[in-house]
């Protein structure tokens, strides 16, 4: 296999920025997920690396070698695709070994990556088929056997899952997970679905407005996101947000605005005096929100909330909490036995709040 190298990649249509200067790397055998929302750039940036698209500056390395001009089939790239690109006129089997029957590679050669390939992705039975008689999740697994038995340096996956149904692109999931530690290969990912990423990913390449946000592995990104887009984009239910303004009151600082008096501790923002007057966003997950009795017992200061409704999830359960005219999200265990309108108290777990500044929407707290 091999390392991809981005050195201030750029691209753009006609005068649209489509990616700006991006500079990542990816290691040799490992498993890096772009992830971002719709028109982010992360689908343009693999075509780039495939060679299908034409990069307007900087420059594309694929095992030290620099690759803007070489021709696609040059690259040692295998590209597994959003809508599968199966010939419908041909056999699960014919799928598989076009490229190399292309290539004219030997007979027995053909066959024995194709028996290989098939028998990883429990395809053998399928071989003599046709894709119109397969399932989605079938379709997806012969479009990956096709990249497999090219034995690229790199495998390309442009959100190969988004088409199938929820409880199949749960399974192709596993069986992707199953597939890259079986390969040992380098693989990059496209999705912008953060579970997807998540699940999948060594590391996580978040993506918006053709910038790279952040990249890490995927608890580092989920714990410590760098600004407002990311702790937003990653997590679901998504993060909750609040914005005030910094107050020292004494020697304790808080949030203030017209809804909310927010503590917050010392060990979030060391130097109380300096941030006094600071306008800025606190963060905290669903998981970290406190509610009724917990919040009693483990907080000294609470919030006065109204719960407006609960949603049954099984084992969990999702309340949205009105505080003052901020409405908060809370994840708790099934069964947390209040209507809707009554009263609640409300707290956050302090060791997992976020802190970023109003105007640059970057983190601040450690």
């Amino acid at each position: 296999m091999a390392d991809v190298k981005f050195s201030k990649v750029t691209k753009k249509f006609n005068e649209n920025l489509i990616l700006n200067g991006v500079d990542a790397e990816i290691r040799d055998h490992e498993f890096v997920v772009i992830v971002g929302p719709s028109g982010c750039g992360k689908t343009t940036l693999l075509r780039m690396l495939a060679g299908l698209e034409e990069i307007t500056d900087g420059e594309i390395h694929i095992d030290n070698v620099l690759v803007n001009n070489m021709h696609p089939s040059k690259r040692q790239i295998a590209m597994v695709f959003q809508d599968y690109a199966l010939y419908p006129h041909m056999t699960v089997e014919e799928n598989m070994s076009f490229a190399l029957r292309l290539r004219k590679a030997p007979k027995a050669e053909i066959k024995e990556r194709v028996t290989e390939a098939a028998n990883i992705l429990q395809l053998t039975t399928l071989l003599k088929r046709m894709p119109k008689q397969l399932s989605g999740g079938q379709r997806q697994r012969v479009a990956i056997g096709r990249a497999i038995v090219r034995k690229p340096k790199v495998f390309l996956f442009d959100e190969p899952l988004s088409n199938l149904d929820a409880k199949l692109r749960e399974e192709m999931r596993v069986e992707i997970a199953k597939l890259y530690q079986r390969l040992n290969a380098t693989i990059i990912y496209v999705t912008h679905d953060q579970v997807e990423a998540m699940t999948l990913a060594g590391r996580i390449m978040v993506m918006n407005h053709g910038i790279i946000q952040q990249v890490g592995t995927p608890i580092e990104v989920y714990r410590k996101p760098v600004n407002l887009f990311v702790a937003g984009f990653i997590g679901s239910p998504t993060m909750n947000f609040i914005r005030g303004k910094l107050k020292v009151e004494g020697d304790k600082l808080y949030l203030k605005n017209d809804d909310i008096s927010l503590y917050i501790p010392s060990f979030l923002l060391s130097k109380t005096a300096e941030h006094d007057g600071r306008e800025v966003v606190v963060g905290v997950r669903p998981d970290d929100v406190l509610v009724g009795g917990a919040a009693r017992e483990k907080c000294s200061e609470k919030l006065d909330g109204m719960l407006e409704v609960s949603e049954l999830l099984g084992h969990r359960e999702n309340l949205y909490i009105k505080v003052g005219d901020t409405r908060v999200l809370a994840t708790v265990e099934a069964f947390f036995n209040q209507s809707p309108g009554s009263k609640v108290a409300v707290c956050f777990n302090y060791e997992n709040m976020h802190v970023f500044d109003k105007a640059t929407t970057q983190r601040i707290n450690g």
